[in-house]
């Protein structure tokens, strides 16, 4: 076995040419037998097997720098750069990272985990480079849809400009996490088909010397075209096409569905874990098809992610013009339904949380400025969704909480849910976005509905003493401690359902503080500029109150277990009882 004796890029130079093929085999089953076991980023890690194979034969890491665009394209990297043992091993699968990690390895130059960066953060090394008067190669590798990032067409206008050594590997896998969407994907087409020569060429107009290689998966015609680019004093596009999920017959039929894998057989790829009757993907998925064969104002989008909103291809085709992937591009997506909606439809845009962060401009100066009823579907906003640093999601509340208009509300089970998004849906006063719930489908059939969820909250319980503020996936947290309040304590506890998650109910707090010592907040997002420190401010003149917030820390935390995390934060039931029996005590 080669891999077990690679430590570093210069193990891999050392090899023959006649022992590339087999450590290609040992690297492509290192990422399946791994991500068989814990999960990951199966198929666009097998597209560039190949290709990182000869990325470090050519050059010289970490004086030269590589930056690989979205970290779906590091694992075999990882594996060349000292890092095998984590993907041999079972026992050291997690020891690493899914995404380029700069405190791993002094080969990964940067953290990152969103997409279309690498291009400006090459830009960036290569004029450092320059100012310094050095010499090493600066290598971008951008793909996986990385193109229809406006960062990444940013980063391509500079570098055509750069008038500076830079090499850009466009790994055209032909897909995105789902296909591909927008024109310079045609272009891309149609270069492959031509063989690189046919006229219309994207990256020559923006100024690039232009290269194109067929056969992304022949290692030596790989490096034949790196080392012809090497040292290049000018910027240059290296087109490779590559099959993504190479390798992997599953993966290769199923591009999309195999783009990131839950833990499966990997025999027969079937999934480990039974899939749940039904999760907030297919709920969301259920309603909005409804809605958009009854309605033709009714319009689904998504950045590159529909499967998050539910909808298979199946259910794309049915909706037909009524869904639109904007491919990933977050920005010109919140855009396009503040378009939308001023043109009399009824957008419905779903988008992770993480990826929302993106386009903070664009809600602001455009979505919450021009004031139109388009709806946002935030997912993934919670301690339970994506736990690498790169994609963490729980930064939400104090960012929409800062857009002036925005109505973000959190529904704490399916049919609150349900009745807000059709809510949101029907309503023409201004944006509405959606915290949606990430932990186990919770049935609350008795939740008291609104008229109206522009604004209140509901009481759930009616108590005095202590009141408990439980926001969306911590309901069930602030349902199990009023419960053992009672028992223990004796305290029958004011149980609210806050349903806004940056605009507290100012009326009600106003009231409950007249017969209640304790206010306790409760919140998986960051405390800093989050809910509880919202109803915190509106507590501050009444006297005799305190108030306990619990939430997340502002922390780039890293593959965390949601539940530790949250125990480390106080947000246990025997904990959140001890504190308020404390707290009670102080108060006399």
């Amino acid at each position: 076995m080669y891999l077990e004796h690679i430590n570093s890029p210069e193990d891999v130079r050392a090899l023959p040419q006649e022992a590339l093929g087999a450590l290609a085999d040992e690297i492509r089953s290192g990422i399946i037998d791994s991500s068989a076991v814990i999960g990951g980023h199966v198929g666009s890690n097998l597209s560039v097997v190949e290709l990182t194979i000869a990325l470090h034969r050519v050059f010289s890491t970490p004086r030269d720098k590589i930056v690989f665009d979205v970290s779906h394209q590091t694992y075999a990297h990882k594996m060349l750069t000292g890092r095998a043992n984590a993907f041999l091993d079972p026992k050291h699968y997690e020891d690493v990272s899914g995404f380029s990690n700069p405190s791993e390895s002094e080969h990964d130059l940067f953290a990152m985990g969103h997409t279309s960066t690498s291009v400006s953060l090459a830009c960036g090394l290569a004029t450092a480079r320059d100012l310094a008067g050095e010499k090493y190669d600066v290598v971008a590798i951008i793909g996986d849809g990385s193109l229809s990032g406006g960062l990444a067409f940013e980063g391509l206008d500079n570098a055509a400009e750069l008038n500076s050594g830079l090499i850009v590997v466009i790994n055209d896998n032909e897909w995105s996490i789902a296909p591909n969407q927008g024109g310079i994907y045609r272009n891309l087409a149609e270069l492959r088909a031509s063989g690189g020569t046919c006229e219309r060429n994207v990256f020559k107009t923006l100024g690039f010397d232009y290269r194109y290689l067929e056969c992304g998966h022949d290692i030596a015609a790989l490096e034949e075209a790196l080392r012809s680019v090497r040292g290049i004093d000018h910027p240059v596009v290296l087109h490779v096409h590559t099959q993504k999920g190479h390798g992997y017959a599953l993966a290769a039929a199923d591009p999309e569905s195999w783009h990131h894998a839950t833990p499966f057989d990997a025999k027969t790829g079937a999934p480990l874990s039974p899939c749940q009757e039904q999760d907030y993907a297919t709920i969301t998925a259920d309603l909005l098809i409804k809605r958009i064969e009854a309605d033709r104002r009714v319009v689904a989008v998504n950045a590159a992610t529909p499967y998050i909103m539910g909808f298979t291809p199946e259910l794309r085709e049915r909706a037909g013009a009524q869904f639109v992937d904007v491919g990933i591009a977050e920005e010109h997506a919140v855009t396009y339904v503040t378009g939308l909606a001023r043109g009399g439809a009824k957008p419905v845009l779903g988008i992770y949380a993480t990826f929302l962060q993106r386009a903070y401009d664009e809600l602001w100066h455009d979505l919450c400025l021009n004031s139109v009823p388009a709806v946002i579907l935030v997912f993934g906003a919670s301690a339970y969704g994506t736990t690498d640093a790169t994609h963490l999601g729980f930064f939400d509340i104090p960012m929409l909480g800062a857009m002036p208009g925005l109505t973000y509300l959190a529904p704490t089970c399916r049919e609150e849910y349900v009745d807000m998004l059709s809510w949101a849906l029907e309503q023409s006063e201004g944006p509405v976005a959606l915290r949606v719930p990430v932990a186990d489908v919770v049935s609350r059939p008795d939740f008291s509905p609104a008229l109206s969820y522009r604004q209140g909250s509901e009481i759930v319980r009616r108590g005095s003493e202590v009141a408990l503020l439980a926001l969306g996936d911590m309901f069930p947290l602030g349902e199990s401690v009023a419960d053992e309040l009672w028992s223990q304590l004796g305290v029958r506890a004011t149980l609210i359902n806050p349903r806004h998650a940056t605009s507290p109910d100012e009326t009600l707090i106003s009231e409950l503080a007249s017969d209640h010592r304790l206010f306790v907040t409760l919140e998986d997002g960051v405390l800093e500029g989050g809910f509880g420190e919202r109803c915190a401010r509106v507590l501050a003149t009444s006297e005799n109150v305190r108030v306990r917030c619990y939430g997340l820390p502002l922390a780039f935390v890293d593959r965390y277990e949601p539940a530790e995390l949250l125990a480390s934060c106080g947000m246990t039931v025997e904990g959140i009882v001890s504190d308020v029996k404390r707290l009670l005590a102080a108060s006399h």
